[in-house]
Parts: structure tokens; sequence; C-alpha cells
């Protein structure tokens, strides 16, 4: 066991305990606006599917039901404008870290081969490298990268943690570039339908892809949309050809989401009334802390999408975490998600309407 770990880095989040402790020492407590998890009800017609769902004895299939494989591909042409996507075209998953941690190794990649990924990320992208015993590297720009040797790209729009956004024409030629060199492109989008000041688009949409699947995936998941985080509620879409291998790994493996929760997740993608609501509650927070955040002396750069506000005062992250931990804030470290994050914070808006409004008030102290 050994031998794997030490594979891995030191778990970041542990590092952010002693601020946690300063933060919860506040009087009035602890606003946590760092991890970004959910803090809102799970929609009722998603619980009463789960709860409809409960009596399910035998064993879920790896490939879901055919009523959530019916409505991811609705969801897909309905939201994305994907165009003839089929149940082959789509698999769900035991949520998307565990998907980002395991897929270059479902993938055969190993040593001499190279994944590459944002040079600020989501850190579980090179975890699943050093798993693999594969090479990882970063870029700003993937074109850049010798194609030699790279058999996985990440792309990230809307980015975790900046919350930047790939333009359609990006897009559209980083596809072209992957495919040109034979490198499969995997394109996370879990925050695809949170947009703020941009329009996210997804590699699935012909406009980028040209009306072929040939090389790309998407990943998608419904912990942030629809507040499932606690159903580890995920899927992929894209190339059958990269699809059907993995399915029968999965399958080998029982990676298998419980049959309750593919339920809640078909109930999920068929209703985009909660969405809508969900997003009104988040653009409020972000408007609000946006605000008391500039009026402390923060810039906030990107952020055009995403859950969080990419922050910076002009010096060591380590400095502002300190600094809001004594207000009784706690955020996340921009040196989380890579050295080019070192200046920067990041601000999540995952928390109840109190603790958000708590905060800005200890902004404006």
């Amino acid at each position: 066991m050994s031998a794997v770990s030490d594979r891995l880095p030191t778990f970041p989040w542990d590092k952010l305990e002693p601020y946690k402790k300063t933060a919860a020492a506040h009087p009035g407590g602890i606003v946590d606006l760092s991890v970004g998890t959910p803090v809102d009800p799970v929609p009722e017609q998603i619980q009463k599917a789960l709860i409809d769902a409960a009596d399910s004895p035998g064993y879920p299939t790896v490939w879901g039901t055919p009523a959530l494989r019916d409505a991811i591909t609705d969801w897909l042409e309905r939201r994305l404008g994907a165009r003839d996507v089929t149940h082959r075209h789509v698999l769900p998953v035991v949520g998307s870290k565990e998907l980002v941690a395991w897929l270059p190794t479902q993938l055969g990649l190993g040593p001499g081969d190279r994944v590459a990924h944002p040079r600020l990320a989501y850190p579980t992208y090179e975890v699943g490298a050093r798993l693999a015993r594969a090479g990882y590297e970063v870029y700003d720009d993937p074109r850049d990268l010798d194609p030699e040797g790279l058999k996985l790209l990440w792309l990230n729009s809307p980015s975790n943690p900046t919350g930047a956004v790939l333009s359609k024409e990006d897009l559209t030629g980083i596809v072209a570039w992957a495919r040109e060199h034979g490198v499969l492109l995997v394109s996370d989008e879990c925050y695809l339908e949170l947009g703020w000041e941009a329009d996210p688009v997804s590699v699935l949409h012909p406009d980028v892809n040209g009306g072929s699947y040939d090389g790309i995936v998407a990943v998608h998941s419904l912990s942030k949309r629809s507040n499932l985080a606690g159903y580890r509620a995920a899927f992929l879409a894209g190339d059958p050809g990269v699809l059907a291998p993995l399915l029968e790994i999965r399958k080998h493996g029982g990676m298998m989401i419980p049959a309750p929760t593919q339920a809640a997740m078909a109930a999920a993608l068929a209703d985009d009334e909660h969405v809508r609501v969900q997003r009104a509650r988040y653009e409020s927070r972000r408007t609000r802390l946006r605000e008391a955040l500039l009026a402390h002396g923060f810039r906030i750069d990107h952020s055009e999408a995403s859950l969080y506000l990419w922050s910076t005062r002009g010096e060591s992250c380590w400095d502002t975490v300190a600094h809001l931990a004594d207000l009784g804030i706690l955020v996340a470290p921009g040196d989380f998600y890579g050295e080019a994050g070192a200046q920067h914070v990041r601000v999540a808006l995952t928390a109840t309407d109190e603790r958000i409004d708590e905060a800005i008030l200890r902004l404006k102290a």
C-alpha cells in the first residue's frame, strides 16, 4: 500500500486545518467558503425519485438503466446542443472525482505515457497520472504541447479554480489539434450550467466537433447543478470507441452507481426548473460577495463562470488565508491548484444566504 500512497502528493486540504481552527474560534462562528460543497436542499422531486426506488435488492448495472441513459441523451441534446446521441455515447460514473482519478489507469496508461492538464487545475488530474505511473505536465495553451507520447489531454471549461471559460473558437481549434495528433481529449465540463458573464460551450456541440465525437469525451456532474454531491452522480459522453472499453473495465471492477441514485439522476436530468432556481441562488450570492471582496481591497480575476471567485490582494495566498481566517472566513489557497495560484485564493459561493451575509458583514467591518 505504501508504494501506491508514496506516488501521491500530500493531501492539500490537511494544510488548511490550522486556519480552519482560527476561523472556527471567531465569536460568530466559521464561514466556510473553502471546499465548495453544496449546502442547499436536494430538490423534492429528486428525493422522491430516490425514495421510490429504495426497494432495490438486486445489483444495479454499470451502464445504468435504460431510463437513465435516455435521460442523459435527452439532456445532452436539449441543454448542450449535441446531435445524434445514442446510449452508446454515454456512461454513468460514480461521481466525477472517481473518474478523474482512475481514468488514466483504466485507459491503460503507464510509464512513458504523458497526461496534460491546465496550469491552474483541479489537483486530481495530476493524481490520476501519478496513480497510473504516467508522466504529467501543465499547459497554458494545449496546442503548444509536444504531442509525442501525449495520450490524455484534460480540458476544464469552466475552470476550477479560476472560473475561466474557453471560447467556442478555442475549443474548436483544440479539438482539431488533438485529433490531428491522435490525442484523446477529455473535457471536464462539470460547471457548464453555471456561466455568469459567459455562456460556456461543450466539446459535444457540433460547432466545436464538426458533428463527430471521435477522440473526444465530456465529463458531467450533477453535484453542483442539482445539489447531489452526496449522491455521487456523474456521467461521460462522447466517443463510443472510448466508452465501450471503459464500460467493460468498469464492469469487471464493479463500479456501479446504486439503483436509487440512478433513478434520482434520471429525475434530475429531466427537470430544468430546479437548476434555474439554484442558479438564481448562486447568482445572488455571487453578486453580493463579489462586491464585498472588491470593497475590501481584493481584485477578482476571471470568475465569469463556476461557483468560485478567483481573488487576490497581491500577496502570498497563505497571508490572505490567514487574514480571512482572523475574520472567521475560510477560503482555499490558490497554490492548491498549481504554483501559478500563489497569490490568489478561491472563494466558494457554496454557503447559505445567512453565512454569505455574515461574511459580507465581516468584510465590511
